[in-house]
């Protein structure tokens, strides 16, 4: 959604968002995950690479934007209709979170028949595209509004994938038993959703209060509360420590993600301190939405995220930063961060007018979620079509594209985040078509 201040639009912050967004289509679609650049890929367990800035800063910036999408509805007093467009807004982000770890929403298990030939190969990647194709394009409509169009699509997909188990081919839906329930988007969703309704009645000192309270108590109970069936309760063991317990138990292994078997990096009980993480958001954008002087801004934005970055060192030894338990000093090492980020970009745009720059970032930053959901449908598209490999063996359609084109150009790291760029520039094509016919999605 675009930011504004006012009648002036926010330009920083959309930039903001871009740089975000593509930082994460960039480190999650590197050309081969078996050559990735050290600063592109999470930190192992402790510490913080600049790939593990990327998420907190998007929930930052989710909460830069609340105080500035609503408070012109809470000027008007707060109605039952801005309770239920947060509601409508957090679910649909939440759904949509669900349907991109489901899909494609139908699998087909074709067995016999030599690789490259038509009945392993051909018909079956047809199939596959119709069906990808047109999940997608029907999201798209939802999306931008269509509902009656994308309601229409989604029936004939399902129709035509019933005609193609009717003619003989195994078809299954996606087995939502083992279903990934947290994720990405539906953590925006959840913090979304509360912390907008903390904003609705909380003024700027509770909702401190309350940030400085949920990161000591997160602290406390994920130090001295013991964990069933280890030894010793320790945030240093990635099985032991109370986090990724709740998630065994509450969510099950069946609904974690499934590389890190026993912890789930978007877990419930590290939702906590993601909210603080987007309640320090809305602190910012509430900063912005003073009457202070620009001058003011930018120079509070630079102090206080010093000052949170120095707090964090400070806890750092003692509860250490760590994404995937989204720990109270990564918290504040990534707001501090955030801020002077959001400070430069504010700075430059705003303040000085250095806008020429920016204009890749601001296509990316207005269509933030579209880009999000397309790049990702795309990666995992690519990823599970086959196809037959220079071997003669089947390969995902994206790993021949990397052997086939880019492998053979430079050294495999290189080839690597050569892909990775290259993806970028193909949806910053895409992002310029929509941004050129105004065309923002948004939910």
């Amino acid at each position: 959604m675009a930011a504004e201040l006012g009648q002036t639009r926010l330009l920083s912050l959309d930039v903001f968002r871009g740089m975000t967004i593509a930082g994460m289509v960039l480190v999650n679609n590197p050309g081969t995950w078996d050559a990735i650049y050290p600063p592109l890929e999470h930190a192992e367990w402790h510490g913080a690479t600049p790939t593990d800035f990327i998420f907190p800063f998007f929930l930052f910036i989710v909460g830069v934007a609340i105080p500035i999408a609503l408070g012109k509805r809470m000027e008007a007093g707060i109605t039952r209709d801005v309770y239920l467009k947060i509601l409508s807004r957090g679910l649909s982000i939440f759904f949509i979170g669900l349907l991109m770890a489901a899909f494609p929403i139908f699998d087909f298990s074709f067995t016999g028949g030599a690789a490259g030939d038509s009945t392993a190969a051909g018909v079956p990647l047809g199939f596959r595209l119709v069906e990808m194709l047109g999940l997608i394009a029907a999201l798209y409509f939802y999306l931008t509004g269509k509902n009656r169009e994308s309601l229409i699509l989604l029936g004939a997909v399902v129709v035509l994938m019933m005609i193609v188990y009717f003619i003989g081919y195994p078809l299954a839906f996606t087995n939502f038993g083992r279903l990934r329930i947290p994720g990405v988007l539906q953590r925006i969703a959840v913090c979304y959703l509360i912390t907008s309704l903390l904003f609705l009645h909380l003024d700027w000192k509770k909702l401190t209060l309350l940030g400085i309270i949920l990161l000591a108590f997160y602290w406390l109970i994920m130090s001295i509360v013991p964990v069933p069936g280890c030894e010793a309760t320790t945030i240093d063991s990635k099985e032991c420590n109370l986090a990724a317990y709740v998630d065994r138990v509450v969510l099950t292994l069946d609904h974690m993600w499934k590389q890190a078997k026993v912890y789930d990096p978007e877990g419930l009980l590290s939702t906590i301190p993601a909210v603080v993480t987007t309640i320090s958001g809305v602190l910012t954008g509430l900063w912005l939405k003073s009457k202070r002087t620009d001058w003011e801004k930018v120079g509070g934005m630079f102090f206080f995220g010093l000052v949170l970055i120095a707090l964090a060192w400070c806890w750092n030894p003692f509860f250490p930063f760590n994404k995937a338990l989204w720990t109270s000093s990564y918290v504040l090492y990534t707001s501090g961060l955030a801020l002077c980020f959001l400070g430069c970009c504010f700075f430059l745009i705003d303040l000085k007018g250095y806008k020429t720059w920016a204009k890749p970032f601001v296509i990316f930053g207005v269509n933030a979620l579209a880009l999000f959901i397309g790049s990702g449908l795309m990666a995992k598209m690519t990823g599970q079509i086959k196809v037959a490999g220079a071997d003669g063996k089947p390969t995902s359609l994206w790993g021949w594209i990397f052997d086939t084109v880019y492998a053979p150009l430079a050294a495999p790291k290189n080839a690597s985040l050569m892909m990775a760029i290259c993806f970028i520039l193909l949806w910053l094509f895409l992002m310029w078509l929509l941004y050129r016919k105004k065309i923002y999605i948004k939910v």
